[in-house]
């Protein structure tokens, strides 16, 4: 009892300091006015000063393509702004691209595989991510430019972290900008019955998420942080429906109500429709996802799941109050995420297709 008065104390402070400051989150920079929900800013805008990194694992450096191919990051950049001007939410996918990737097999570009006669299941017709990762396109397109410029020099392994890095700086005004180590080989291998084992599902519980974070070296911290991407993007109904069934769950009744309206009762692999996971600024990577958690108003299991320990709570009170805060340790928790089970040359390849082993 004593544990979840401390965890209501500590939200309700967070709920009338956010009431306080409100227009203060609403702010742009200059800089970032001109993106609007519907669209990236222009790729001219230079990148601004990145937050300190960590270390890069062994095998990686920062700058490492700046002999072997100088306009590597450039032209990444340049593929991921054009594309998310189309369709913001592209960007969010794939921000969640790289997650997926780097949980199962490690950070080596295993979800891009095609199912092949020799491996009919790979990676990307898991449950996870079949049929709603997206962004496979962005990432042809970009492989393809580094194909025709310096071939066989950028894995896709690479591609992929940089495309959700500059995702995530087109998608928040610039506020999220960090530098990122390279050097990855892809790997060879992707077996659909892994993502089940190793992504966690919005189901998951407080223990289940931490045990699935640890066993990628990833923290308390790290989950609460990477947990705010859900600030972006779409969700199927099927992935939260228990949650909007009666009896009701702990869920904001108002937006159970409206989401009631937006998901068929009897849902199926041809009718499952998706909205938004925010409903204040479901274009925009901020820290508005905190202040959902705060009011009860996420959609899945394990977002709600962050008010169970009186620990996750702060975490998630820190982040919706304290501005600036969420955007800088996210960055490092990209960066952190991305130098999961690193291979190398003997493990992996440069792949000159994303989408098949050479």
């Amino acid at each position: 009892m004593a544990s979840r008065l401390g965890v209501g104390v500590l939200i309700l402070a967070a709920l009338l300091g956010s009431a306080t400051a409100q227009a203060g989150y609403g702010e742009y920079t200059a800089a970032a006015q001109g993106m609007a929900p519907e669209g990236a800013p222009t790729s001219e805008t230079p990148v601004p000063p990145a937050q300190t990194p960590p270390p890069p694992a062994p095998g990686l450096r920062y700058g490492f393509y700046s002999r072997s191919c100088p306009p590597a990051e450039y032209f990444i950049r340049e593929v991921v702004a054009k594309a998310i001007r189309k369709n913001p939410g592209v960007g969010a996918g794939l921000i969640r691209m790289a997650f997926h990737d780097c949980f199962v097999q490690g950070c080596d570009a295993s979800v891009l595989l095609d199912a092949t006669p020799a491996n009919p299941r790979p990676e990307k017709l898991g449950p996870p991510n079949f049929p709603s990762l997206r962004g496979f396109e962005v990432i042809d397109a970009a492989k393809a430019l580094l194909e025709n410029f310096c071939p066989g020099v950028v894995s896709c392994a690479d591609v992929v972290q940089f495309a959700a890095r500059d995702a995530a700086f087109f998608l928040s005004g610039y506020k999220v900008s960090y530098r990122l180590p390279a050097g990855r080989f892809d790997g060879r291998v992707s077996l659909e019955n892994e993502t089940l084992a190793f992504l966690p599902p919005p189901s998951f519980n407080l223990t289940e998420l931490l045990d699935s974070f640890r066993a990628k070296g990833l923290d308390v911290d790290d989950l609460v942080v990477l947990s705010g991407a859900h600030t972006i993007g779409r969700a199927h109904c099927s992935s939260f429906s228990d949650r909007i069934s009666t009896p009701p769950s702990n869920m904001d009744p108002g937006l159970a109500t409206v989401l009631r309206g937006q998901c068929p009762a009897n849902l199926n692999f041809t009718n499952d429709p998706t909205v938004v996971q925010d409903i204040v600024t479901p274009n925009r990577l901020d820290n508005q996802y905190y202040k959902n958690v705060l009011r009860r108003k996420v959609l899945f299991n394990s977002d709600a799941a962050l008010l169970t320990s009186r620990q996750t709570a702060s975490k998630v009170v820190e982040n919706a109050v304290i501005r600036g805060r969420w955007e800088r340790k996210f960055a490092r928790a990209m960066v952190k995420m991305s130098l999961i089970e690193i291979k190398n040359a003997g493990n992996g390849e440069i792949r000159k297709n994303c989408r098949v082993v050479n």
